[in-house]
């Protein structure tokens, strides 16, 4: 696999649509054509980051502008991103599947937030993690190892990985501080499916993204209808090939391509419609309320629930944040009225980390301030 930062980028389009702020600034207004700032911004970027993107920013009426540049892969003759490109969202599960189901299940008054799991999850009421809540797991405060490691630590089995992830020791008290790890979303990924009576992809299919008309959201593998339009990550060995369609994740693919911390995937435009649904009043008010404030007491750095406060603002402007390994991001304000998503393969070039930590800081800034 090549490691060049310098993907081929030859002939790739950037069309920006439709803007509710011609003036430009940091709303994300002014492109039209593809010569806008934020068109201009992501073209620059991707010459360290990767070969194409998809982005898109609006409100609570939906899209205000978007665009997307250079094709899917680095193979030739690679269709071009498009707003219905599809994307491993990676770590975005947490938001888009997780989430909300963690939510429904504490609005009906069966998760509680602050009660150890313990006392209404009898699985893990003798081990460790019986005495942690999920309000802490939601806020990746409760201690618990920072390593997946599954393969050789519990084997591959997914019975004796689930087994071994929910007996392992604690690494530290509760509370003490702010380090993610995807244990704490597949800890209640098994919680979410033990109170909901399915599967995280049934639930998550069922209550959100159905109701919602996400009709290109999914839990991976793929079929083979959509391949054509799926952006393709990570160099497999094993395969001899990229991967397309099936999760990135290595937990995620040995969990069967389906737990709470990965395996998602989607499109800016169906990402678009959940933002959106955010920013109107429904019955999700109150849980969308409760995460997007900061629960970390002054710990760095700052979360709410599942939820990053926007690294390079202040917790109290309430811009929040949630980035994948692969190279997608979202973003969401509601003091503002807006929400922002960046949707690249990042992995599928190699995995430098600070070209795509730059580019989302610059989005970032450029649509929210």
């Amino acid at each position: 696999m090549t490691t060049s930062d310098d993907p081929r980028t030859d002939g790739a389009r950037t069309d920006g649509q439709r803007t509710d702020d011609p003036g430009g600034g940091p709303q994300g207004g002014g492109d039209r054509g593809g010569d806008g700032p934020l068109a201009a911004l992501v073209r620059r970027g991707l010459r360290r980051v990767g070969t194409g993107a998809v982005w898109a920013v609006g409100g609570p009426d939906g899209v205000s502008a978007e665009g997307r540049t250079g094709p899917l892969g680095r193979e030739r003759q690679q269709p071009e991103m498009d707003a219905d490109t599809v994307f491993d969202l990676a770590s975005l599960t947490k938001i888009i599947a997780l989430w909300p189901c963690v939510g429904a299940l504490w609005a009906a008054g069966r998760l509680p937030l602050d009660e150890p799991l313990g006392r209404y999850w009898p699985e893990v009421t003798a081990r460790p993690i019986g005495d942690r809540t999920a309000r802490q797991l939601l806020t990746h405060t409760a201690g618990v190892p920072l390593r997946t490691n599954f393969a050789s630590l519990y084997g591959t089995d997914p019975g004796a990985v689930r087994a071994g992830v929910l007996a392992a020791p604690l690494e530290r008290p509760a509370g003490r501080a702010v380090e993610y790890t995807d244990r704490a979303a597949i800890i209640l990924g098994y919680l979410v499916e033990a109170l909901g009576g399915a599967s995280l992809a049934r639930l998550a299919t069922r209550d959100v993204w159905r109701p919602l008309g996400m009709a290109d959201t999914a839990f991976g593998p793929l079929g083979a209808a959509v391949l054509d339009r799926t952006a393709p990550t990570e160099y497999d060995g094993p395969t001899g090939g990229y991967l397309r369609g099936v999760v990135h994740d290595p937990s995620a693919r040995l969990l069967g391509g389906a737990c709470g911390s990965a395996g998602a995937f989607s499109t800016a435009r169906d990402l678009g419609v959940l933002l959106t649904a955010l920013l109107n009043p429904s019955d999700r008010e109150a849980w969308v309320t409760e995460s997007l404030r900061e629960q970390t007491g002054g710990l760095s750095p700052a979360r709410g629930l599942s939820w990053l406060c926007a690294p390079g603002t202040d917790p109290a402007d309430g811009t929040f944040v949630h980035y994948g390994f692969t190279g997608t991001a979202l973003w969401l304000s509601r003091r503002q009225r807006r929400w922002a998503v960046l949707l690249t393969n990042k992995v599928h070039v190699n995995r430098e980390r600070q070209p795509l930590t730059d580019l989302r800081n610059a989005f970032r800034q450029q649509v929210f301030g």
